[in-house]
């Protein structure tokens, strides 16, 4: 069993993609992609 451990953010990187996300030039699919993270991650 591989055990996984958490992905820590920056609370910059996160302003910053709540900023991106609110701009709505991407969808929240797109941008999780581009920022390497779990779409359901941008809503917490």
């Amino acid at each position: 069993m591989v055990k996984q451990t958490r992905q820590r953010l920056s609370a910059e990187f996160k302003r910053e993609a709540v900023r991106l996300l609110e701009q709505g030039d991407k969808d929240a699919a797109q941008l999780a992609r581009e920022l390497g993270v779990r779409r359901d991650q941008l809503y917490k």
